[in-house]
């Protein structure tokens, strides 16, 4: 790290520990808000531990885990830390997939998915709010990216949809609504007889 001055560091080495302390804290000294995503799982196998992150970052760090950690104690209070799969992805970039009919998934259709979630960042708005929406906002986050996917589909030739009026039906026809049986217990056939 000697020279150089990165503000972003991603693992995906499988290598526990990697992003030593030392490392980290020389990052913080060269960026206002770090941005540090230990990607690889299980826990053990994670560069870094969001709680050890954040204590090096004095809390400034933009942390983003591939498998799912408690929340950290900064400063008195408690902070989410996001996991960063494919669930923010997946059921938008599946949806836009068949709703445009789409003949095959072009890198542009993946990269439209990526850009679309970047839009609805809570840290667009404020930089100190966590990296990703609510899951439960998952729902209608899915809806937009599956559009975004859609119209992309189109625009590289690969849909079978007829314009966007098409997608859009086929998105509201398409998206996951789910229904539940309402619930009803059944006594035992020894309770009913006694």
């Amino acid at each position: 790290m000697a020279g150089g001055r990165p503000s972003v560091l991603i693992g995906v080495s499988g290598q526990g520990g990697v992003f030593t302390e030392q490392v980290v804290r020389e990052m913080a000294k060269h960026s206002r808000r770090p941005v540090i995503f230990p990607l690889s799982n299980p826990t053990d196998r994670s560069e870094a531990t969001p709680q050890d992150l954040m204590n090096w970052t004095e809390g400034r760090a933009l942390v983003g885990t591939g498998t799912a950690f408690p929340p950290v104690k900064i400063g008195g209070r408690q902070e989410h830390i996001a996991q960063t799969n494919n669930s923010y992805i997946f059921p938008g970039l599946a949806l836009g997939i068949v709703a445009s009919k789409a003949r095959r998934v072009t890198d542009t259709m993946i990269k439209a998915a990526a850009q679309e979630l970047v839009r609805h960042l809570p840290t667009q708005k404020d930089k100190q709010a966590s990296l990703l929406p609510p899951l439960s906002d998952a729902r209608s986050l899915a809806a937009l990216i599956g559009r975004a996917v859609g119209k992309q589909a189109i625009q590289d030739g690969q849909a079978q949809v007829g314009g966007e009026a098409a997608l859009e039906r086929e998105v509201q026809v398409n998206i996951w609504e789910p229904i539940y049986a309402p619930y009803e217990r059944k006594q035992e056939a020894s309770r009913k007889s006694a």
